[in-house]
């Protein structure tokens, strides 16, 4: 068996593992790496080999550091990084080139229905409905978008988010809340299943899924790296935050199991005023910072680029095409039912909504 895993930022690497009787009888790691001395990839080698089948990253990656001894130099990678590939390969992970990717873009859409449309997306990727996809989405109206863990009442001003014409509402992920304004706004989702991120932790996962979208940001003249756990950020501020829900079954529906749903929201040009009046956990955060009032807008893509926003979604478009296998998507009815039924019983309704009081 074969698994690969690319270093974001980094090189990769790529495990061939056989198993024999519930052990790893050979291991065979390889990559563009760089690594010294050169005699520290056979003992990797044999360190995995003889390691049960089940063995952890977290296991595998404490016998590779053992093995390479504090003195090796591992450029590009990490024992972490091998230990992901080796793990990868006995989960039949696969990998980018093994999918074609529906990009969807479609028109703009209620606050509600984006919510139902992220998961009946997910889950016709898990049921094997749906090519893993890149969705943009577009927005019809302002919005505040709070994550499934956070209390109403601590993130939202509703006196502000009145006067301010604002939309709140609450995803199915978890992570902090996006301050939407259309046309000011980028937003993007991927669903993917499950084998797409074999092997990787969340933490790892949130770095693997975000790497296009840095080589994206170059490419437009942004200068854009990943900040753990879940940022894109450059030297002038933070560009947007990511956030994801990975599907697990449900009421008997073993076929749901796996999908991933990762999103992320950018900052094209926000009127930052705005949004620390509506948001109240954002004036904590410059309080604690000792700031008392924001710049005017928030603007780190449309003021590193020069572009319009349409002009960066498309190159974003165009990259993502030109680094993986696409076609053109779009809904489908089955999906949209799925979505406005979801969107009335459940995302537009007050008890979704102030689950988190």
């Amino acid at each position: 068996m074969r698994g690969e895993y690319k270093v974001p930022g980094g090189k990769l690497v790529a495990a061939e593992v056989e198993v024999d009787g519930g052990t790893f009888g050979s291991v065979h790691v390889s990559g563009d790496f760089f690594l010294e001395p050169d005699e520290a990839l056979g003992r990797i080698d044999q360190a995995l080999t003889g390691l049960p089948e089940d063995s952890s990253v977290d296991t595998m990656s404490a016998v590779v550091r053992a093995a390479v001894g504090p003195q090796a130099q591992l450029i590009g990678f990490d024992a972490d990084a091998v230990a992901i590939a080796v793990r990868r390969a006995v989960g039949r992970a696969t990998s980018w080139s093994d999918h074609t990717f529906e990009i969807v873009h479609g028109a703009a859409e209620e606050p509600t229905m984006q919510m139902a449309l992220d998961q009946a997306l997910t889950e016709s990727v898990a049921a094997g409905l749906r090519a893993p996809t890149l969705r943009i989405w577009e927005w019809e109206r302002n919005a505040v978008v709070i994550g499934s863990f956070q209390s109403y009442r601590n993130e939202i001003d509703e006196e502000a988010a009145r006067a301010h014409d604002v939309t709140v509402v609450r995803r199915i992920s978890g992570g902090g809340a996006m301050f939407i304004q259309p046309g000011n706004t980028i937003t993007y989702s991927l669903y993917v299943p499950g084998s797409l991120v074999e092997g990787l932790s969340f933490e790892r996962s949130y770095a693997f899924l975000d790497d296009w979208v840095l080589g994206a940001l170059a490419d437009v003249g942004v200068d854009a790296h990943y900040a753990p756990l879940n940022d894109i950020t450059s030297p002038v501020g933070k560009i947007g935050g990511a956030a994801q829900k990975r599907m697990v079954a449900t009421n008997g529906a073993p076929k749901l199991n796996g999908a991933v749903l990762h999103h992320v929201t950018m900052a094209y040009d926000i009127d930052a005023n705005a949004m620390l009046q509506v948001l109240r956990i954002g004036r904590e955060k410059l309080s604690d910072k000792g700031t008392t009032s924001a710049n005017k807008r928030v603007d780190p893509v449309r003021s590193q680029t020069g572009m319009s926003r349409a002009d960066v979604i498309e190159a974003f478009k165009k990259h993502f095409a030109g680094r993986y296998r696409t076609v053109a998507g779009q809904i489908t009815a089955a999906e949209r039912e799925r979505a406005t039924a979801l969107a009335a019983e459940k995302f537009g309704t007050d008890d979704w909504l102030h689950r988190v009081p």
